[in-house]
């Protein structure tokens, strides 16, 4: 046995010391969590030690004719302890049809010809890429990386350095970021280059996905849910596209989206095609001159195969992905029935799922407390209880947006539909009520589309809209869920626009009136599709049809004082195709109804108009 001297083992315990401390050189760099919510880690919030860097996903498809499966580029912003320290760390994603510069000034469609009548043809500007590698994007990095995530973007296909083709809600935009996502989870390569075969691994993830954005990227993250994929396990879409139908039609109308007059899916298509130059006569072929042009049917707007296949509420199946949902009750462009028709599915599906509304415009996203405790548990692991918390979240009339009010479900459980009648009364406003009257004659109006709604709605009086209002309200008036009306309608011509209004009059004006003190809610229809969304026919004059169809979602308080108006008139300036002024419309007052979804039911409603 070998002896050693007191000195010898004394130099071997410190050379043991120095090789151990340079093996390990102390506790590792970990994200903290204080009240179910990840918290800013001061060695994650140097933003120059962070890693940034960039790649090419290889995908399934090949959409832009190359014979070659189309690369989407990917860039990554990472704490630079996942490579001193081999952390993994969670991804936030966020992918794109912006982020390498648009179109300028796209020609929308002409909006002025009759209903039924093709348009004459546009013009289709290029668009031009910006932009330098590696960087694709610095959104949502200083939020998410210094509280312990990794932030990757992507550009969508045939956009930026992008392969392929844009097709606006086609397949491909769905099938890219899950395959980006099944590289950040190992099951797919990634390559250093657009066509090189060098590899390049995520080793710095956790295989665990989050997905957010607004409106296109929020739309983006539900396509990429509706596959099902593997490792993204919660997305927070922020005023989402979630049918293209829903956006450019309306109950068989063709309808723009509130600020883009005359915009359709094929001006979308040349707003984002930021790719490769040198592929876009292919793409514009391929996509927008024979799919769209073929499919978008701007002369009936009728419902179609090629919709059909822009919907993603069909698409839902395979998805498990938690959903916080959030809009704007008062989004006219991207309009609240989008986000709801995709929770109520998803609540169906029994997918863990939330929905935050406030009572502005496009875009907000929930409070970052919501959205942090939504990715904490769902990417992080921990057990914050935040699938306990409430369904709904509302930002009520006069609060800030960081502080809505909580409710047990969206719509209010408490809310039944009280059913309104209009009819006449002494006064230059019909009055509407819960009391039917069965003697109604029938009223008439002229289309006007010069004329604004919002001056339809604060004339006494008028040729051009038919407006009836309920008596001033002496308690508020909660409404809460999906309005429905059912107009009785004759036309003068084969084709006529239909316009609804949920107004609240008086009709304020100034500098400090709310966004929600005039219109409650909105609604549009073609009368030619009464029957189906999918036909319509030429209306016969003099003939009634009843034309049922759904306002946009609310959830509102008006309050005492006011009153709730229905207005019904045919062109909207702002909206629909602007026909001639003249087509005589008119409503048969004995088959027209407005079911309002009330809290308290027909009991508060009694209430509150006595």
């Amino acid at each position: 046995m070998k002896r050693y001297s007191i000195l010898s083992l004394l130099a071997i315990v410190m050379a043991s010391c120095i090789i151990s401390c340079a093996q390990d050189k102390g506790p590792k760099t970990t994200p903290i969590f204080e009240n179910g919510e990840a918290q800013i880690v001061p060695a994650f919030e140097d933003s120059d030690s962070w890693i940034r860097h960039d790649l090419w996903v290889e995908t399934d498809f090949n959409t832009d004719g190359d014979d070659k499966m189309d690369r989407m580029h990917v860039a990554v912003t990472r704490p630079q302890q996942t490579d001193t320290e081999g952390l993994k760390l969670p991804v936030i994603y966020v992918s794109s049809p912006y982020f390498a510069g648009v179109a300028a000034d796209t020609p929308n469609w002409n909006v002025e010809h009759e209903i039924g009548e093709t348009a004459e043809e546009r013009l289709h500007p290029e668009a031009k890429r910006t932009g330098e590698r590696p960087i694709i994007s610095n959104s949502h990095i200083k939020t998410w990386v210094p509280r312990g995530y990794i932030v990757v973007h992507s550009s969508s296909p045939g956009t930026g350095l992008s392969q392929g083709a844009p097709t606006v809600g086609g397949p491909n935009e769905s099938l890219a970021p899950k395959a980006v996502i099944e590289w950040l989870t190992g099951k797919r390569k990634g390559y250093t280059s657009p066509d090189g075969t060098e590899t390049v691994e995520a080793f710095w993830s956790t295989g665990k996905v989050g997905m957010t954005g607004t409106s296109y990227n929020g739309t983006i993250p539900l396509a990429a849910a509706t596959t099902g994929v593997e490792g993204l396990e919660a997305i927070i879409p922020i005023a989402p596209n979630t049918s293209y139908y829903h956006y450019y039609r309306s109950n068989g109308l063709v309808r723009s989206p509130g600020g883009y007059l005359g915009e359709d899916i094929d001006v979308l298509y040349d707003f984002i095609h930021s790719g490769d130059e040198a592929k876009r006569p292919y793409n514009n072929k391929t996509v927008r001159d024979t799919e769209m042009k073929n499919g978008m049917d701007r002369v009936t707007g009728d419902f179609n195969d090629f919709w059909a296949g822009r919907d993603y509420l069909t698409q839902m199946k395979p998805m498990k992905a938690a959903l916080l949902m959030s809009h704007g009750f008062n989004d006219w462009n991207v309009m609240p029935e989008h986000s709801y028709r995709i929770y109520a599915q998803a609540k169906a599906q029994g997918i863990p799922s939330q929905i935050f509304y406030h009572q502005n415009g496009h875009g907000g996203p929930p409070p970052l407390k919501m959205r942090n405790r939504w990715f904490t548990r769902y990417l992080h692991g921990i057990e914050n209880s935040v699938e306990k918390d409430a369904r709904s979240w509302i930002v009520r009339e006069d609060d800030k947006r960081d502080q809505p009010t909580s409710y047990e479900d969206y719509p209010n459980p408490e809310a039944s539909n009280v059913t309104l009648f209009p009819s006449k009364d002494d006064s230059r406003k019909g009055l509407l009520s819960t009391s039917e009257n069965t003697n109604e004659v029938p009223a008439s109006f002229k289309d006007d589309y010069t004329i604004k709604g919002a001056d339809h709605a604060q004339a006494e009086d008028s040729k051009h809209r038919l407006l009836y209002v309920t008596p001033e309200l002496t308690q508020d008036v909660h409404i809460s869920g999906v309005p429905k009306v059912t107009i009785r309608i004759a036309s003068s011509k084969p084709a006529a626009n239909l316009s609804v209004w949920l107004v609240s009059l008086p009709w304020n004006e100034g500098d400090k009136i709310k966004i929600t003190d005039n219109i409650i809610t909105r609604g549009w229809a073609d009368p030619q599709n009464h029957s189906s969304i999918r036909q319509g026919e030429p209306l016969v004059a003099k003939t009634f049809y009843d034309v049922t169809f759904d306002l946009m979602p609310d959830d509102q308080v008006i309050p005492k004082g006011q009153q709730i108006g229905l207005m019904v008139f045919s062109s909207d300036n702002e909206f629909t195709l602007h026909p001639k002024p003249g087509t005589e419309l008119t409503l048969d007052l004995k088959g027209t109804t407005l079911s309002l979804p009330v809290v308290g039911g027909e009991d508060a409603f009694a209430k509150a108009i006595k």
